[in-house]
């Protein structure tokens, strides 16, 4: 049993740790103080909406770890209540690996980076398969989205906390880079229109 929702990640040996190099007193005061959420707020919910990107960790009953990466456009992973986040399963290698870690273990951990603003959070709780629910996987389906949606994942979160912004490279999304090089664009022709303007 958790005393606070940091204990899903501070197990007793990660403590044991942080007390022999020197760190836990400053853990003990953050679970005291500001405790990690276990619920999501309004600042996270606007940070899932924006991610075209998520890291899903998840492990065999035997502890064999795994990562998967998914993607789509912003919104593609929703908030479906205070505790829950889900997106669609496309359609992809059929190697289920995924699948077969949530059978055996429900435990699973989300990443999610925003390189643009050197932001990072990470999620612990668990996860499962929704194979039956058409009107859950429509809503998590995006409607710009691309491929073939087969079921729903949900992921219920026991504890998340915001990561320190350093040694994030900042990488923008090839997209973004090319809307702000039409607007330079755009400024610069009307430059130039006013230049002619002026000079006749």
């Amino acid at each position: 049993m958790t005393r606070v929702p940091s204990d899903v990640a501070f197990t007793a040996a990660v403590k044991a740790q942080q007390s022999a190099r020197g760190s836990r007193d400053m853990f003990e005061r953050m679970e005291d103080t500001r405790p990690w959420p276990d619920r999501i707020t309004p600042d996270l919910a606007e940070f899932v909406a924006a991610q075209r990107s998520v890291y899903l960790g998840t492990a065999s009953a035997a502890g064999q770890p795994y990562i998967q990466h998914r993607g789509g456009p912003p919104g593609f992973l929703r908030v479906v209540d205070d505790t829950h986040l889900g997106f669609a399963d496309l359609r992809g290698n059929r190697q289920y690996i995924t699948l077969g870690n949530l059978a055996e273990n429900p435990h699973a951990f989300l990443f999610l980076i925003d390189y643009t603003n050197a932001r990072r959070v990470k999620l612990w709780g668990t996860a499962k398969v929704v194979e039956d629910d058409p009107a859950l996987l429509e809503s998590l389906v995006p409607a710009d989205g691309k491929g073939r949606p087969e079921r729903a994942i949900l992921f219920q979160i026991a504890a998340w906390d915001v990561n320190c912004p350093q040694h994030i490279p900042q990488r923008f999304e090839a997209e973004d880079v090319a809307a702000a090089l039409a607007r330079r664009d755009t400024r610069i022709a009307e430059l130039e229109a006013e230049i002619a303007r002026l000079k006749a």
